[in-house]
């Protein structure tokens, strides 16, 4: 028998670009900790939505340039468990529930105990033989979508230019809320459902832009909107039950 020659393989900087976003993403879930502890609570947001995008693009880009690996899904999960659970509810802490220490802090850990218990059960699901429905309905509010509601009380104050509107407990009960909906059996809304023909394809990106320009220019209301228009099609997805019968997990 010939001798087998060891092979080298060589990694381009394309295909180490999706594991370079995700840690880039890292960052800023750390940074947005940072500023809400100086506070500088607008901005440590804004990181925390940056990251959210990131998080949203490279998994699409390491399908799309097929540099998908196990590292990369490895450091997705522990970024996400950053950047959703951890960094939001820390600073919702410091923005609004130094005051109430003892609930305070027990409800920032309900949040992170949720968003790592959702997250390691889509691991599990993911890497057993149980086959994933591909509706587009997932099982639980998502983590990212879960970060976007939880700092909605955040979202009315930063808009309305006026200090916390709520009293800190129903601000606790919010956070505690949203953890629960996470590794709740709730079907949810996604964007995987939406669908549109050619036709109407212009509509669409009309709208996307409608929507990119108000982000860009009344950031907080806009996102108050985005809030308010998930929890209604979550509502309406639980009262039709459009998704029973078409579960997955994310």
């Amino acid at each position: 028998m010939g001798k087998i020659k060891n092979q080298k393989f060589e990694l381009s900087l394309n295909q180490l670009l999706p594991n370079m976003m995700t840690i880039a993403a890292i960052c800023l879930g750390v940074t947005a900790i940072k500023h809400g502890f100086e506070g500088k609570f607008q901005s440590a947001v804004q990181l925390i939505l940056l990251a959210g995008v990131l998080d949203g693009l490279d998994g699409r880009v390491a399908r799309l340039l097929k540099s998908d690996s196990k590292l990369g899904a490895e450091l997705d999960s522990l970024a996400d468990v950053l950047n959703f659970g951890l960094a939001p509810p820390f600073v919702l802490y410091f923005w609004a529930l130094q005051d109430v220490k003892g609930i305070g802090w027990f409800s920032v850990q309900i949040f992170l105990v949720c968003c790592v218990v959702r997250l390691a059960r889509f691991n599990v699901t993911s890497k057993s033989d149980q086959e994933v429905n591909s509706s587009g309905y997932f099982v639980g509010v998502p983590a990212p979508a879960a970060a976007l509601l939880v700092m909605l009380p955040m979202y009315f104050s930063f808009a309305f230019e006026m200090a916390i509107l709520l009293p800190t407990l129903v601000i606790c009960g919010h956070l505690v809320l949203i953890g629960l909906l996470m590794v709740s059996n709730l079907p949810t809304w996604s964007f995987k459902v939406v669908k549109t023909s050619p036709k109407n394809s212009k509509y669409f990106l009309i709208g996307f832009a409608v929507i990119g320009a108000s982000v860009l220019n009344y950031v907080w209301i806009t996102l108050i909107g985005l809030c308010m228009i998930y929890i209604l099609l979550v509502l309406f997805t639980i009262v039709t039950g459009k998704a029973q019968r078409h579960r997955s997990i994310n």
